[in-house]
């Protein structure tokens, strides 16, 4: 055998050996899983009530269409099912659809967040819940060893991750979020304004009558007890002396 040709027996061998094939690479390779938050919250096993939610308002489904797609990642905070439980009787029930939505949706912020992250955010934080209002917000504050977000109506810490790695966080929460917007002390409406009288019309005196005038009653009314009032009084005695002088003088011209 010429010695080229041995040479390119080595150099044959060698890229065999060496050099894999496009199948041995692509099965070697890990595949990454599909983010699932569903499993992740029933594995941590006392979510039952958030999951639920999740799914009669579609969130859940708006959540696994967006993990697929997501530059910024996302950030689940889920109330465990004490925090519900620990929620006013009638809380959940008095709350419409569109109102369900907007709570859950008030746990879901549009970005992924490590508790590293949390410390250097800036306030307010936007959630993925909005309304007549604008959007929801919250008000982050961290330390290296612990997280709180305020709503406005309460704090809740954040305490526990149940899983963080990019494009998905999630972390567990002691108490439901609950937001301004759907919780808050409403501002009273303002009292009516006393309406005007109207225009000529005698102001009334509460408590108190007008006293009436002698000139004000007439000359041939009456008073509560039968008797003439003064006024008609008076006349019928000049009316009488009147008659009386010209009687007299009738008389004495016989």
């Amino acid at each position: 055998m010429a010695y080229h040709q041995i040479l390119l027996c080595i150099a044959i061998l060698a890229s065999s050996v060496l050099l894999p094939t496009n199948a041995a690479v692509a099965a070697d390779s890990p595949t990454a899983a599909p983010v699932d938050v569903e499993s992740i919250l029933v594995k941590g096993s006392q979510y039952g009530t958030f999951i639920k939610l999740l799914k009669t308002t579609q969130v859940m489904t708006q959540l696994s269409s967006q993990l697929k797609n997501t530059y910024d990642g996302i950030t689940v905070l889920a109330p465990s099912d004490n925090a519900f439980n620990n929620l006013k009787a009638g809380t959940l029930n008095g709350l419409t659809t569109q109102q369900q939505s907007e709570l859950i949706l008030y746990h879901i912020l549009p970005r992924y967040y490590s508790f590293s992250t949390f410390e250097t955010t800036s306030n307010p934080v936007r959630t993925q819940a909005s309304g007549n209002e604008g959007v929801y917000t919250v008000n982050v504050t961290s330390t290296s060893n612990q997280v709180n977000v305020s709503t406005g109506v309460n704090n809740v810490p954040v305490s526990t991750a149940l899983y963080s790695d990019f494009p998905l966080a999630v972390y567990s929460l002691d108490k439901v979020l609950l937001p301004n917007e759907l919780f808050g002390v409403k501002p009273s409406a303002p009292a009516p304004a006393p309406a005007l009288a109207p225009s000529g019309a005698e102001p009334k005196t509460k408590g108190k009558k007008t006293p009436t005038t002698a000139a004000s009653v007439p000359a041939s009314s009456e008073t509560a007890d039968g008797t003439a009032s003064d006024a008609g009084f008076r006349r019928n005695v000049e009316w009488g002396f009147a008659l009386g002088s010209t009687l007299v003088g009738f008389l004495s011209l016989f």
